[in-house]
């Protein structure tokens, strides 16, 4: 919205050469900058489009999300078939062993190569896993008897056998660490989504914050446009004797005191503008304008279905039931210690051994194995009762956590509409304060040229009116952030009368 005002002063020709003179200068002045610095103009949707991959908070948000993504592909990464190579090209040993039975000393001499080549498959339905092993080996074995004999065995040999292994009377580990990535995955994503929410938020009341600033340094310079035509008229004027003194010392002093206002407005601008500026992921050396239409048209929202959708629509209430699932998965974890346990082993494959390579399985052998192993708790004091009973409390307090946020809702968004439905009223108020402003101004003014008011006085005016035009300025923007507020609260678009679109990244 630009705030504009033109006086109108009859009979006054000196009057109206000094106000076109001004306005052509102030013109050359807002050409001369808009050309010459080169201002980058920017939108609020610009702004939060350049946010959304220039903000710190937005990049460090997303390293998050890439963190658990790259964990959970590497965890289905690892439910998939593995191969792997083990090789031994060359090994050599020799030892002297006493015999304690043949009270004899044998020296041992062996070299071997030898080489694995397994494949090995997860189970992930039930935890187990099955594998596939070959190995091929050559070995050269001496042994010398001191002073009996000498005997010496030199041949290939190769053992095939599956093996698989089935823990039992358990929870699925297997399962349990996919599906706990996978909510820390979709966590992470929400997490997300709410920083871009609260991106949003923040770069909205940053953005008005600046445009504020700049619409504070744009009256001050009116103000001192209009205190600068003040003081010439009164200059001539007491020149001629048609006012005293001491009205040009305040003419004057007000002259000072609007350049002084526009020094503190330009440096609250600069700061503002920084601080916007590092928010967005910008250079803090550009130069920028915002633009902006700032009007205000009255929105309807159906509190009922506000409510509803936030309570079915919260990330924050998803992020709850995500916790306590997670939490079920503590529990189940709890459970597991001291437990019973059983872990089958089953093992089948034949070996074969032969001088020539290609005679290795002329005689193969079997060599079938099955195992089994318990684990079975006896006493552990009460350790596992209440490690349970403690993950189980944790549990309750959760979900009266969530009860809680549920009702928390509510709410925000009953006191963000209450907020939302008052401030038209006040947007209306606000307008009527400017106009009259500006006709009060417009009266004093007329009075002040022709020696019925002090410059104090017109001071006052002018302050009065400058503070309407910010009132009215805060007003429209507090209505625009209250609906951004029952916005985000309820993720659902008012003005558009649609759902905010939640894009989460894809795994």
């Amino acid at each position: 919205m630009i705030f504009k005002r033109s006086i109108i002063m009859k009979r006054q020709p000196l009057n109206k050469v000094l106000r076109l003179f001004s306005f052509g200068l102030v013109g050359l002045i807002i050409f001369f900058t808009s050309s010459v610095t080169g201002q980058t103009p920017l939108s609020l949707k610009n702004a939060l489009d350049f946010a959304e991959s220039g903000s710190p908070s937005i990049q460090r948000s997303l390293f998050n999300v890439g963190q658990f993504h790259h964990n959970l592909r590497a965890e289905r990464a690892s439910l998939k078939s593995r191969f792997s190579l083990t090789l031994e090209p060359y090994s050599f040993s020799s030892s002297r062993i006493f015999d304690n039975q043949f009270s004899q000393w044998f020296t041992n001499t062996e070299t071997f190569s030898r080489g694995t080549f397994q494949i090995e498959q997860p189970i992930l339905k039930t935890g187990g896993s099955i594998g596939l092993f070959n190995t091929l080996g050559w070995r050269h074995n001496k042994t010398e008897i001191s002073n009996v004999s000498e005997n010496s065995n030199k041949a290939f040999s190769n053992n095939l056998y599956l093996v698989f292994n089935q823990p039992l009377f358990t929870y699925n580990r297997r399962q349990m660490a996919l599906d706990e990535l996978e909510l820390n995955y979709e966590n992470a994503n929400l997490d997300y989504a709410i920083q871009r929410l609260t991106l949003e938020k923040t770069i909205t009341s940053q953005f008005f914050d600046v445009y504020l600033a700049q619409l504070n340094l744009d009256i001050s310079r009116e103000e001192l446009e209009n205190t600068s035509k003040n003081f010439e008229i009164v200059k001539l004027k007491v020149e001629a004797s048609l006012l005293a003194k001491e009205e040009l010392y305040q003419a004057d002093l007000n002259y000072a005191n609007a350049q002084l206002s526009i020094q503190d407005n330009e440096l609250a601008l600069a700061n503002a503008e920084e601080l916007f500026k590092r928010e967005i992921g910008m250079e803090l050396d550009e130069d920028i304008q915002l633009v902006t239409e700032l009007d205000a048209q009255e929105v309807l929202v159906d509190l009922e279905k506000a409510i509803e959708y936030a309570l079915s629509s919260r990330l924050e209430l998803r992020q709850r039931r995500i916790n306590i699932a997670k939490s079920f998965f503590e529990l189940e974890r709890t459970k597991s210690m001291n437990e019973f346990r059983a872990d089958v082993q089953l093992t089948l494959g034949i070996f074969g051994d032969n001088e020539s390579f290609n005679e290795v399985y002329n005689s193969p052998t079997t060599n079938p194995s099955i195992g089994l192993s318990l684990n079975i708790p006896i006493w552990d004091w009460g350790e596992r009762d209440e490690r349970i009973k403690a993950v189980e409390v944790s549990m309750e307090s959760q979900r009266l956590d969530l009860k809680d946020n549920q009702k928390q809702i509510k709410m925000d968004i009953r006191r963000a509409y209450r907020n939302v439905q008052t401030q038209m009223p006040r947007i209306e108020i606000a307008r009527k304060n400017v106009e009259n402003a500006e006709r009060t101004y417009d009266i004093n003014l007329e009075r002040y040229l022709n020696g019925d008011l002090s410059g104090i006085d017109l001071n006052q005016f002018q302050t009065q009116l400058s503070s309407k035009k910010i009132d009215l300025a805060r007003s429209l923007i507090n209505y625009k952030t209250q609906l951004l507020d029952l916005k985000i609260l309820t993720l659902y678009d008012w003005e558009k009368q649609e759902p905010v679109s939640i894009a989460l990244l894809q795994n």
